[in-house]
């Protein structure tokens, strides 16, 4: 017999400050790790007050980076709720351009500009980048353990826009994209699962912060 359906809620952070590079962390190399800026903490609030309002997930997974842990810290102050870190759940690795402001990029990549104009993939061009499809391969793997381990109930990833794409890209088989929407800061994403179909359910929902007054406290 079919299993009950469920959903899997994929939650962009807040809006990070990127005028920080905040503590440069290693994960498949040394990474950027910007902290929330002032917007993104007032998302952050803005979103816990949504997702007190929500049934309460399974279990609830984070990535490891600043920004993330940030994002889920006010929910899980008010509800003491259980958050499992996983650093597989990171940002696609940029290689070269971790450290570097979007001007740099633009002076050694003249055809960025034209690439986004065109919705073109552009991941490819970062010298010493993670190769898409190992990290498709890391994101699917990780939420897909997720879910396993927890067969009952929602489950929450906190994470990041590269990794919303890449997960959804794996069952709407969008082969030659590596982002193929751009979530808003703190959008909930939600993919129906029963038992191994995966349905895209809804996008880029941030009707918390354009419409806070759906969501009163």
């Amino acid at each position: 017999m079919s299993g009950v359906e469920r959903r899997l809620y994929l939650i962009r952070h807040g809006k990070a400050d990127r005028r920080s590079s905040g503590e440069a962390v290693t994960t498949r190399g040394v990474v950027a790790d910007p902290p929330l800026d002032a917007t993104g903490r007032e998302q952050a609030l803005i979103l816990a007050t949504r997702l007190r309002k929500m049934p309460e997930p399974a279990a609830i997974y984070c990535s490891t980076l600043a920004r993330a842990r940030q994002t889920i810290a006010p929910f899980v102050e008010a509800s003491g709720v259980r958050v499992t870190y996983s650093e597989d759940l990171v940002e696609w690795y940029g290689g070269d351009w971790e450290f570097k402001e979007f001007e740099e990029l633009l002076v050694e990549h003249a055809e960025i500009p034209r690439r986004i104009l065109l919705q073109d993939p552009v991941f490819h061009l970062a010298p010493g980048g993670e190769p898409f499809d190992a990290f498709q391969r890391r994101v699917v793997g990780a939420i897909e353990a997720g879910l396993s381990t927890h067969p009952v109930g929602d489950v929450w990833v906190v994470c990041h826009g590269g990794v919303i794409n890449a997960y959804l890209a794996s069952f709407l088989e969008l082969r030659e994209q590596d982002m193929f929407f751009l979530p808003p800061n703190t959008s909930i994403n939600t993919v129906k699962v029963r038992d191994d179909e995966r349905t895209l359910w809804f996008l880029a929902d941030d009707t918390h912060v354009t419409a806070p007054e759906l969501f009163p406290d």
